[in-house]
């Protein structure tokens, strides 16, 4: 493990997580994201005309790119409101897989995860709240973020320290890498795409 690396303290935990969460962690193809307080931080801001605007994290945005021009994953994106907002934001970052105004999460997912071929052990699902609790218990690796409800919490078999909107997406990727042995080799990657 390069210098870059073995002092993180996220590489700490992860290398403390038992092999076998590890192992079912490692298995994610497809991560399924919810937006409001997983992509966001959960508020929402009206402007005077009664428009919906959200505040995204750019080192969640970058994780997400990264880890999707790598191959490694794939992304896809449900949440119960539907707000130009965020369909302009998963445009810049490449998310097609897009099901918003969606109560229903757990068959959204199916949609998604069939559309792909993926099996049920093969997709990552983020969530904060209670309306996610269903698709998590149905796929193989449901994580929660750190200001996540206690039962979404108990729900995960990984709760990341970085809370909703805060850089939580790019610690589950950077988790998700890590369990694969990749976290390295894309970062180097990235760096030598970008000449440094």
């Amino acid at each position: 493990m390069s210098a870059e690396f073995s002092f993180a303290p996220d590489i700490e935990r992860f290398t403390a997580l038992p092999d076998p969460v590890r192992a079912r962690i490692a298995k994610a193809k497809l991560v399924v994201l919810d937006v409001d307080g997983v992509l966001t931080d959960g508020g929402v801001y009206y402007g005077p005309d009664g428009g919906v605007t959200k505040r995204f994290n750019v080192q969640d945005g970058l994780g997400i790119e990264v880890a999707r021009q790598s191959g490694l994953l794939r992304f896809a994106v449900i949440t119960g409101m539907d707000k130009p907002a965020v369909a302009a934001r998963l445009h810049d970052l490449h998310i097609d897989d897009y099901f918003p105004g969606l109560t229903d999460k757990r068959e959204s997912c199916e949609i998604v995860r069939k559309r792909h071929g993926f099996t049920n052990e093969e997709v990552a699902f983020i969530g904060d709240d209670w309306i996610d609790i269903p698709v998590m218990t149905h796929v193989g690796v449901p994580l929660a973020v750190g200001n996540a409800q206690p039962e979404t919490k108990a729900a995960a078999v990984y709760v990341t320290q970085a809370h909703g909107g805060n850089g939580a997406v790019r610690e589950a990727i950077r988790l998700i890498l890590h369990c694969k042995g990749q976290l390295e080799h894309v970062f180097a990657a990235w760096m030598k795409r970008n000449n440094t």
